[in-house]
Protein backbone atom coordinates (compact mmCIF):
# COMPACT_ATOMS: atom_id res chain seq x y z
CA UNK A 1 0.00 0.00 0.00
CA UNK A 2 1.36 3.51 -0.77
CA UNK A 3 2.43 5.57 2.21
CA UNK A 4 0.00 8.01 3.80
CA UNK A 5 0.67 10.93 6.11
CA UNK A 6 -1.45 11.14 9.26
CA UNK A 7 -1.99 13.81 11.90
CA UNK A 8 -3.04 13.07 15.47
CA UNK A 9 -4.12 15.03 18.52
CA UNK A 10 -2.48 13.79 21.71
CA UNK A 11 -3.12 14.51 25.37
CA UNK A 12 -0.96 13.37 28.25
CA UNK A 13 -0.22 13.82 31.91
CA UNK A 14 3.52 14.43 31.93
CA UNK A 15 4.32 13.90 35.61
CA UNK A 16 6.06 10.56 35.18
CA UNK A 17 7.75 11.29 31.84
CA UNK A 18 11.06 12.93 31.01
CA UNK A 19 9.38 15.25 28.55
CA UNK A 20 8.13 14.56 25.04
CA UNK A 21 11.34 13.84 23.14
CA UNK A 22 13.08 10.47 23.16
CA UNK A 23 16.27 10.61 25.22
CA UNK A 24 19.58 8.97 24.40
CA UNK A 25 19.82 7.49 27.89
CA UNK A 26 16.47 5.74 27.30
CA UNK A 27 14.56 7.55 30.03
CA UNK A 28 10.79 7.18 29.71
CA UNK A 29 9.32 9.80 27.35
CA UNK A 30 5.92 10.46 25.80
CA UNK A 31 7.28 10.14 22.26
CA UNK A 32 8.68 6.71 23.03
CA UNK A 33 5.30 5.47 24.27
CA UNK A 34 3.39 6.93 21.30
CA UNK A 35 5.78 5.51 18.70
CA UNK A 36 5.72 2.11 20.37
CA UNK A 37 1.91 2.00 20.35
CA UNK A 38 1.57 3.21 16.74
CA UNK A 39 4.20 0.72 15.57
CA UNK A 40 2.09 -2.11 16.99
CA UNK A 41 -1.05 -0.89 15.19
CA UNK A 42 0.73 -0.24 11.88
CA UNK A 43 2.84 -3.40 12.12
CA UNK A 44 5.86 -1.37 11.05
CA UNK A 45 8.26 1.09 12.74
CA UNK A 46 6.63 4.52 13.18
CA UNK A 47 8.46 7.78 13.83
CA UNK A 48 6.47 10.86 14.82
CA UNK A 49 7.06 14.62 14.69
CA UNK A 50 5.36 16.89 17.25
CA UNK A 51 4.21 20.52 17.20
CA UNK A 52 6.15 21.42 20.34
CA UNK A 53 8.48 19.44 22.59
CA UNK A 54 7.26 19.67 26.18
CA UNK A 55 9.66 19.39 29.12
CA UNK A 56 9.82 16.91 31.98
CA UNK A 57 6.62 17.03 34.03
CA UNK A 58 4.73 19.26 31.57
CA UNK A 59 1.31 18.17 30.30
CA UNK A 60 -0.61 18.55 27.05
CA UNK A 61 -4.26 18.53 26.06
CA UNK A 62 -3.67 19.75 22.52
CA UNK A 63 -0.39 18.33 21.27
CA UNK A 64 -0.35 17.60 17.51
CA UNK A 65 1.86 15.05 15.78
CA UNK A 66 2.30 13.63 12.30
CA UNK A 67 3.72 10.40 10.93
CA UNK A 68 3.86 8.41 7.70
CA UNK A 69 2.70 4.81 7.36
CA UNK A 70 2.07 2.16 4.70
CA UNK A 71 -0.52 0.47 6.92
CA UNK A 72 -4.02 -0.09 5.57
CA UNK A 73 -5.90 1.46 8.49
CA UNK A 74 -8.69 4.00 8.84
CA UNK A 75 -8.60 6.86 11.33
CA UNK A 76 -10.81 5.11 13.88
CA UNK A 77 -8.65 1.97 13.84
CA UNK A 78 -5.50 4.01 14.35
CA UNK A 79 -7.01 5.94 17.26
CA UNK A 80 -8.53 2.99 19.09
CA UNK A 81 -5.62 0.70 18.36
CA UNK A 82 -3.09 3.22 19.62
CA UNK A 83 -5.09 3.96 22.77
CA UNK A 84 -5.38 0.27 23.58
CA UNK A 85 -1.57 0.06 23.52
CA UNK A 86 -0.84 3.30 25.38
CA UNK A 87 -0.54 3.79 29.13
CA UNK A 88 -3.56 5.40 30.79
CA UNK A 89 -1.84 8.80 31.13
CA UNK A 90 -1.50 9.22 27.33
CA UNK A 91 -4.44 9.36 24.91
CA UNK A 92 -4.99 9.90 21.19
CA UNK A 93 -7.90 12.34 20.82
CA UNK A 94 -8.35 12.33 17.04
CA UNK A 95 -6.73 11.06 13.83
CA UNK A 96 -6.99 12.36 10.26
CA UNK A 97 -5.22 11.88 6.94
CA UNK A 98 -3.30 15.00 5.88
CA UNK A 99 -1.64 16.31 2.74
CA UNK A 100 2.00 15.55 2.04
CA UNK A 101 3.02 19.16 2.77
CA UNK A 102 1.61 19.10 6.32
CA UNK A 103 4.22 19.27 9.07
CA UNK A 104 3.24 19.22 12.74
CA UNK A 105 6.01 21.64 13.69
CA UNK A 106 6.72 23.82 10.66
CA UNK A 107 3.10 24.20 9.49
CA UNK A 108 1.99 25.47 12.92
CA UNK A 109 1.33 29.22 13.04
CA UNK A 110 0.36 29.64 16.70
CA UNK A 111 0.81 27.68 19.91
CA UNK A 112 -1.16 28.19 23.08
CA UNK A 113 -0.25 27.26 26.65
CA UNK A 114 -2.14 27.45 29.90
CA UNK A 115 -0.51 27.58 33.32
CA UNK A 116 -2.76 26.60 36.23
CA UNK A 117 -2.06 27.90 39.75
CA UNK A 118 -3.97 26.70 42.82
CA UNK A 119 -3.92 29.86 44.92
CA UNK A 120 -4.93 28.82 48.43
CA UNK A 121 -3.34 28.75 51.88
CA UNK A 122 -3.58 24.94 52.01
CA UNK A 123 -2.01 22.68 49.41
CA UNK A 124 -4.37 20.80 47.07
CA UNK A 125 -5.23 17.23 47.94
CA UNK A 126 -6.68 16.69 44.45
CA UNK A 127 -4.83 17.29 41.14
CA UNK A 128 -1.63 17.95 43.08
CA UNK A 129 0.46 16.88 40.07
CA UNK A 130 -1.68 18.82 37.58
CA UNK A 131 -1.60 22.29 39.16
CA UNK A 132 1.04 24.43 40.85
CA UNK A 133 0.34 25.48 44.42
CA UNK A 134 0.95 29.04 45.57
CA UNK A 135 -0.06 29.67 49.18
CA UNK A 136 0.48 33.46 49.04
CA UNK A 137 -2.38 35.52 47.65
CA UNK A 138 -1.77 36.68 44.08
CA UNK A 139 -3.07 40.05 42.89
CA UNK A 140 -4.54 39.26 39.47
CA UNK A 141 -4.83 42.89 38.39
CA UNK A 142 -1.13 43.58 38.98
CA UNK A 143 -0.12 40.39 37.17
CA UNK A 144 -2.29 41.32 34.18
CA UNK A 145 -0.77 44.81 34.04
CA UNK A 146 2.67 43.23 33.85
CA UNK A 147 1.59 40.59 31.32
CA UNK A 148 0.28 43.28 28.97
CA UNK A 149 3.90 44.24 28.27
CA UNK A 150 4.43 40.87 26.57
CA UNK A 151 2.10 41.53 23.65
CA UNK A 152 3.89 41.97 20.35
CA UNK A 153 7.30 40.98 19.01
CA UNK A 154 10.06 41.02 21.62
CA UNK A 155 13.44 39.58 22.45
CA UNK A 156 12.59 37.15 25.27
CA UNK A 157 16.16 36.42 26.37
CA UNK A 158 15.21 37.33 29.96
CA UNK A 159 12.82 34.36 30.01
CA UNK A 160 14.85 31.88 27.96
CA UNK A 161 15.92 28.69 29.69
CA UNK A 162 19.56 27.66 29.87
CA UNK A 163 20.42 25.21 27.11
CA UNK A 164 17.78 26.53 24.72
CA UNK A 165 18.83 25.65 21.16
CA UNK A 166 16.70 28.27 19.40
CA UNK A 167 18.60 30.37 16.87
CA UNK A 168 16.76 33.54 17.91
CA UNK A 169 15.17 34.68 21.19
CA UNK A 170 12.64 36.82 19.31
CA UNK A 171 9.03 35.69 19.52
CA UNK A 172 5.62 37.26 18.89
CA UNK A 173 3.06 37.00 21.68
CA UNK A 174 -0.52 37.48 20.47
CA UNK A 175 -2.28 37.34 23.81
CA UNK A 176 -1.60 36.80 27.50
CA UNK A 177 -4.61 36.86 29.80
CA UNK A 178 -5.05 35.96 33.45
CA UNK A 179 -8.29 34.85 35.05
CA UNK A 180 -9.41 33.47 38.38
CA UNK A 181 -11.90 30.63 38.78
CA UNK A 182 -12.50 29.90 42.42
CA UNK A 183 -9.08 29.15 43.88
CA UNK A 184 -7.47 28.61 40.50
CA UNK A 185 -5.60 31.22 38.47
CA UNK A 186 -5.16 30.54 34.76
CA UNK A 187 -2.35 32.16 32.78
CA UNK A 188 -3.35 31.79 29.13
CA UNK A 189 -0.69 32.74 26.57
CA UNK A 190 -0.55 32.39 22.78
CA UNK A 191 2.46 33.06 20.53
CA UNK A 192 3.94 32.03 17.20
CA UNK A 193 6.42 29.87 19.13
CA UNK A 194 8.03 29.61 22.56
CA UNK A 195 11.56 29.38 23.89
CA UNK A 196 12.67 26.65 26.27
CA UNK A 197 11.10 27.24 29.73
CA UNK A 198 9.70 30.57 28.46
CA UNK A 199 6.19 30.19 29.90
CA UNK A 200 7.42 28.86 33.24
CA UNK A 201 9.95 31.69 33.54
CA UNK A 202 7.27 34.25 32.72
CA UNK A 203 4.94 32.80 35.33
CA UNK A 204 7.72 32.81 37.92
CA UNK A 205 8.27 36.54 37.38
CA UNK A 206 4.56 37.37 37.16
CA UNK A 207 4.05 35.60 40.48
CA UNK A 208 6.57 37.91 42.16
CA UNK A 209 4.49 40.84 40.93
CA UNK A 210 1.29 39.18 42.11
CA UNK A 211 2.71 38.63 45.60
CA UNK A 212 3.76 42.27 45.82
CA UNK A 213 7.45 41.41 45.97
CA UNK A 214 8.16 43.25 42.72
CA UNK A 215 6.38 46.17 41.02
CA UNK A 216 4.89 46.05 37.53
CA UNK A 217 7.65 48.35 36.26
CA UNK A 218 10.24 45.80 37.38
CA UNK A 219 8.69 43.13 35.11
CA UNK A 220 8.69 45.51 32.14
CA UNK A 221 12.31 46.42 32.79
CA UNK A 222 13.34 42.75 33.01
CA UNK A 223 11.81 42.15 29.57
CA UNK A 224 13.66 45.14 28.15
CA UNK A 225 17.02 44.28 29.78
CA UNK A 226 17.04 40.79 28.19
CA UNK A 227 19.00 39.30 31.09
CA UNK A 228 17.77 35.99 32.56
CA UNK A 229 19.61 36.72 35.83
CA UNK A 230 17.32 39.68 36.49
CA UNK A 231 14.08 37.70 36.17
CA UNK A 232 12.28 35.59 38.72
CA UNK A 233 12.55 31.84 39.32
CA UNK A 234 11.31 29.15 36.96
CA UNK A 235 7.80 28.06 37.93
CA UNK A 236 7.27 24.30 38.48
CA UNK A 237 6.35 22.18 35.44
CA UNK A 238 3.22 20.56 36.87
CA UNK A 239 0.98 23.58 36.21
CA UNK A 240 1.84 23.88 32.51
CA UNK A 241 -0.25 22.57 29.59
CA UNK A 242 0.15 22.78 25.82
CA UNK A 243 -3.52 23.30 24.99
CA UNK A 244 -3.78 24.25 21.32
CA UNK A 245 -1.84 24.50 18.05
CA UNK A 246 -3.22 26.38 15.06
CA UNK A 247 -2.86 25.36 11.40
CA UNK A 248 -4.93 27.86 9.39
CA UNK A 249 -3.99 26.28 6.07
CA UNK A 250 -5.17 22.80 7.08
CA UNK A 251 -8.55 21.53 8.26
CA UNK A 252 -7.80 19.63 11.44
CA UNK A 253 -10.38 18.62 14.06
CA UNK A 254 -11.10 21.26 16.69
CA UNK A 255 -11.72 20.44 20.33
CA UNK A 256 -12.38 22.36 23.51
CA UNK A 257 -9.30 24.07 24.88
CA UNK A 258 -8.13 22.01 27.84
CA UNK A 259 -7.21 20.70 30.22
CA UNK A 260 -10.57 18.95 30.55
CA UNK A 261 -11.21 20.17 34.11
CA UNK A 262 -11.20 23.71 32.66
CA UNK A 263 -13.47 22.80 29.74
CA UNK A 264 -15.54 25.80 28.70
CA UNK A 265 -13.23 28.28 30.45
Amino acid sequence: MPKQKWAMGVSYEGTHYHGWQIQKDLKQTVQEQVEKALSVVADEPINVICAGRTDTGVHASGQVIHFVSHANRDDYSFMMGANSNLPKNISINWVVKVAEDFHARFSAKRRRYRYVIFNHSARPGILSNQVTWQCRHLDLDLMQQAANALIGEHDFSAFQGAGCQSKSPVRTVYSCSLSRFGDMIIVDIEANAFLMHMVRNLVGSLSLVGMGKKPVDWFVEVLQQRDRKLAGPTAPPNGLYLVDVEYPEFELPKQNVGPFFLSGV
